[in-house]
């Protein structure tokens, strides 16, 4: 069997991988990734989004951007696949609150609403979270690993987590 690739999933990107492969994307503050995965045939997807909802904005074009579009983008690249959705699970880390400030709105705090999107995509998807590592003020890098389905979560000052 060959050595797995680390596939890089940039900020506003996705992608997907089969086994040994490993998707990765660093610097996860605010935003979140969205790993699904399929354990039967070993492919994983990654979404590293920046915003709950792409109908809010003009601009949107990057459908990765955006919760809505780039969940949507995600599972039509695994099905193609071979992935099946009554298979799928997801993962999700991020949603950080990287800055606080005294009498912060709710339109200030991205990271809770990023979250809170993909939370209800996932429901609306009838896809499964079966983990997550979300909140609090401190960034994450993360690491989808497609043999197994495990999410390492990296964080500077609080250790790695396996979920």
């Amino acid at each position: 069997m060959r050595e797995g690739m680390v596939i890089k999933v940039g900020m506003a990107d996705l992608n997907i991988a089969m086994e040994p492969d490993i998707l990765t994307t660093l610097g996860l503050g605010s935003c979140v990734g969205i790993a699904l995965y399929d354990p039967i045939i070993k492919i994983g997807g990654l979404a590293h989004i920046m915003l709950p909802d792409s109908t809010q904005i003009k601009n949107n074009e990057n459908k990765a951007k955006f919760a809505d579009t780039a969940m949507q983008v995600l599972l039509q690249q695994m099905l193609k696949q071979g992935a099946k959705k009554n298979r799928l699970v997801a993962k999700i880390a991020g949603g950080a609150h990287m800055f606080e400030f005294k009498n912060m709105d709710d339109m200030m705090r991205i990271g809770t609403r990023n979250v809170n999107a993909v939370l209800q995509i996932l429901e609306e998807m009838r896809i499964p979270l079966i983990a997550q590592d979300t909140g609090d003020n401190y960034g994450r890098t993360i690491e989808l690993h497609t043999t197994t389905g495990m999410l390492r979560v990296k964080t500077i000052g609080h250790g790695i987590r396996e979920i």
